[in-house]
């Protein structure tokens, strides 16, 4: 017998997400049990809740009354649950989080740690993720973008600017002449970022498509593997100086074409609303604390 309660948390996320993959990635669990589970539900309700076709799935009438109220009703569970370890004072429970790869695992993960060795009961699931995902109706409590944003009824924390910059290493500008404008970084060995359907310039907001896909000397969704080919002289880097900033001390990186480096991004922390769990608001209220001293 399955647990009516998860069923329920399992519909409102394929609903969501539109995919009984993606939740089953985030359940970690199979797609037939993300099915076992909406086929369950609908048997206890004896009516079909969800159309389903080779390509996608859509509401049926019921299944759109259905999902209202399932929403309604697990929002009254986490607000009890929320009241209840607000009056004991003992948050618990796990926040899950999106971010970038590199901000992630340069700037977060360290504060992740700290927060997780002084605050016992409060466990992090953070998915690093280069990829745009919805904000409102992914499975994350919390969200750091980079960049403009878009969704207005999104709440929104500023915590810092993520610097872009232009850097090789010594021997590869020693072996070449040094870039002096954009236009002459088309003569040079590149290294791009892959940012999915998105050509480099328009990610990044440059007069230039040297650093797009069918020009670069090496493309990859990874800006250590692109950090790495830059010292070891493939060519020119452009990442964020944080990524960059131990090799530039260390005189293995060197910076370039700073009077045309992209104008700084903006980097938020996003939620879907003002009534969040304790355990939400600790992890927010340690994260803006720690980034900003």
């Amino acid at each position: 017998m399955l647990d009516k309660l998860k069923s329920m948390q399992i519909f409102v996320h394929v609903v969501q997400s539109e995919s009984f993959t993606k939740a089953a990635v985030d359940f970690s669990i199979s797609p037939t049990m993300i099915g076992k589970h909406i086929k369950f539900l609908e048997q206890h309700l004896g009516t079909r809740l969800l159309h389903r076709t080779t390509r996608r799935y859509s509401l049926s009438d019921a299944g759109q009354l259905y999902y209202l109220e399932c929403l309604r009703i697990l929002e009254h569970i986490s607000e009890a649950e929320n009241n209840i370890q607000t009056y004991a004072g003992r948050p618990k429970g796990t926040v899950r989080i999106n971010c970038p790869v590199t901000f992630g695992s340069i700037i977060l993960a360290p504060i992740i740690t700290d927060f997780l060795n002084s605050n016992d009961d409060i466990n992090i699931d953070l998915v690093l993720d280069n990829n745009l995902i919805d904000p409102l109706h992914d499975h994350f409590d919390l969200v750091i973008r980079i960049g403009e944003l878009a969704d207005s009824e999104l709440i929104a924390r500023p915590i810092g600017e993520y610097e872009m910059i232009f850097c090789a290493s010594p021997d590869y500008l020693e072996k070449n002449t040094i870039p002096d404008t954009l236009e002459s970084l088309m003569n040079h060995s590149c290294l791009g970022f892959r940012y999915g359907d998105i050509q480099a310039h328009r990610a990044l907001g440059i007069d230039s498509v040297a650093f797009n896909k069918q020009h670069v000397r090496l493309a990859s969704n990874s800006g250590q593997v692109l950090k790495t080919a830059a010292i070891k002289h493939t060519g020119i880097l452009l990442q964020p100086r944080m990524l960059v900033k131990d090799a530039l001390e260390n005189g293995l990186l060197v910076e370039i074409l700073q009077e045309y480096a992209p104008t700084p991004m903006g980097v938020n922390l996003l939620y879907k609303t003002k009534k969040l769990p304790l355990k939400t608001r600790m992890v927010i209220e340690y994260l803006l604390a720690t980034i900003k001293r």
